[in-house]
């Protein structure tokens, strides 16, 4: 059996933590709330160099948006700049990042669209499919808080374990039922990859993943984009929540959607790993609302 595995983007839906730096105003786009008369929309991302972004801009454009990129190089920076109305729109996170935010700085930025969500993978040099790995045996995770609880969820999606509660970004090892088909060691996440001789599988984060010889496709799981515990690892357009409706900004999110070049180029620029989705806003922020009361809740 083959261990190509092909992500199908959901139709309704989505960690990849990408994020970024600092930007000031610029005196020639006028105040926030930008619209298609003129006014110029600023938006934060982090790796503006990548083509796919000229390519938006110029499908923009064509459509009589004309966007502003700020680049940024520190994670920390764009959401309060998106605050203080030096930008009109961020992409650069996912929903439970914009939760930590909004929580840590009693802001209330909103997600006004989707854009993909980068799963991560369980892999195998013994087994094809998850199928196949036998009742009893041991899966690895990566230790950390936030990709321990992601790759659990990996392995409940994917049939391999259940979790107390039916898991959630807070879940750990200690969360899995003991009527789980296998059992979950948790190790540094350098070492998942490593582990692969002494165990049936591992979650491996995406940064190991090459170093292990091994390539994306080779993932026999990954996220399900479907699986609403997945939802909060979905990569987004964020804005002021004033502007959530805001038709421009509406209208950009679409065109990012829906422009192939733009597809294309992103997926060239995440080696394939990327998986679309349009998850409707209103779903996103539903989970950005679960995932702060959650966050407010161990404090």
């Amino acid at each position: 059996m083959s261990k190509k595995l092909t992500f199908a983007a959901a139709a309704a839906l989505p960690l990849a933590l990408i994020l970024a730096g600092c930007a000031g105003s610029n005196a020639e786009s006028g105040a926030s709330g930008a619209d298609s008369s003129g006014e110029v929309v600023r938006i934060g991302v982090v790796g503006a160099g990548d083509p796919y972004w000229e390519t938006y801009k110029e499908a923009a454009a064509a459509e009589g948006i004309e966007v502003e990129l700020v680049d940024f190089s520190e994670y920390t920076q764009p959401n309060p700049a998106l605050s203080a109305g030096e930008l009109d729109l961020n992409q650069f996170q996912h929903v439970i990042y914009l939760a930590t935010y909004n929580v840590a700085s009693d802001d209330d930025l909103q997600p006004v669209g989707a854009t993909a969500i980068y799963p991560l993978g369980l892999y195998s040099t013994q087994y094809d499919s998850v199928e196949d790995i036998p009742e009893g045996s041991t899966v690895a995770v990566p230790n950390d808080e936030s990709n321990q609880a992601r790759g659990l969820l990996v392995l409940q999606s994917a049939g391999l374990i259940e979790l107390e509660d039916g898991g959630s970004i807070f879940s750990t090892v200690a969360d899995v039922k003991e009527s789980s088909k296998v059992k979950v060691e948790a190790l540094d996440a350098a070492l998942t990859a490593t582990s692969l001789p002494d165990v049936a599988a591992a979650i491996i984060n995406n940064d190991f993943v090459a170093d292990a010889g091994l390539s994306f496709e080779d993932a026999i799981a990954v996220d399900d984009p479907s699986d609403p515990n997945a939802l909060p690892y979905i990569n987004i357009f964020a804005a002021r929540a004033e502007d959530a409706d805001n038709p421009t900004y509406l209208k950009l999110v679409e065109i990012y959607q829906t422009t192939q070049e733009v597809l294309d180029g992103v997926q060239e620029a995440s080696g394939g790993t990327a998986v679309f989705v349009d998850t409707p806003a209103e779903d996103l922020v539903a989970s950005l609302t679960d995932v702060e009361d959650d966050i407010r809740a161990t404090q």
